[in-house]
């Protein structure tokens, strides 16, 4: 059953999703890039307010920024985001420097928390690394967007592409995710490729990615997730 993902810039925000019905809730800075950091003690506030929800609550993940593929740099900003209690931690597998390299730096903390690679579909996406991502011992794959003024996933990847990506990763044991300026109207053919969730911020929020996220938006989503499930 695939599952809503909704990135959230505040703790406030963190309450509205889980009341709407997120699985993951997912902590990222919109206008500091794709995959935007939040500061250490927000990070933290973020992690205490999520363990005082009730059981079942969300799953909680958080990004570490776009950082370049610098081992010992992706390796400190991840280190810097699982230290604060964060469970789940995503990293971009963005162009050039030494993805191999980063794989091996981070391989430890795989073995600590949980780590997402987080592919760019607009931006030549190197899918051949999946086999060593899972042989770092990641615990998830997902296919994201680098420039968000550059159109949604479905414009850069054709579903077919998107299907194969879903069955290469989950052959390796990895849990899979689809995002990148999704719309409510993408929920039906991508829900039907299984991924384990689908990410969602700009279609979440009144005025765009950087806006405030919107309670309704965040229900007609989960409905529309729920309403797949119910017809597959």
């Amino acid at each position: 059953m695939t599952g809503l993902l909704a990135s959230v810039a505040t703790v406030d925000e963190m309450e509205v999703v889980r009341a709407g019905g997120a699985a993951i809730v997912d902590l990222k800075e919109p206008s500091a890039g794709a995959l935007g950091a939040w500061r250490t003690a927000a990070l933290e506030a973020a992690v205490a307010r999520w363990r005082g929800w009730p059981s079942p609550s969300p799953l909680l993940s958080a990004t570490i920024g776009d950082q370049p593929m610098t081992p010992p740099v992706v390796a400190a900003a991840a280190e810097r985001v699982a230290a604060t209690g964060v469970p789940m931690v995503k990293l971009g597998m963005f162009p050039g420097g030494e993805p191999l390299g980063c794989l091996e730096a981070l391989a430890p903390l795989a073995a600590r928390c949980d780590l997402i690679a987080v592919f760019f579909g607009d931006a030549e996406p190197d899918f051949g690394l999946l086999p060593a991502i899972a042989e770092a011992g990641f615990h998830g794959a997902m296919i994201d967007t680098a420039d968000k003024s550059a159109g949604g996933l479905r414009r850069h990847m054709t579903d077919a592409a998107l299907a194969a990506f879903v069955t290469r990763a989950r052959e390796r044991g990895l849990l899979v995710g689809l995002a990148g300026s999704l719309k409510i109207e993408d929920v039906g053919p991508l829900a039907a490729l299984n991924p384990d969730y689908l990410g969602f911020r700009g279609a979440l929020c009144a005025g765009g990615r950087t806006g405030r996220i919107d309670a309704r938006a965040v229900a007609a989503l989960a409905t529309a997730l729920r309403d797949r499930r119910r017809a597959a």
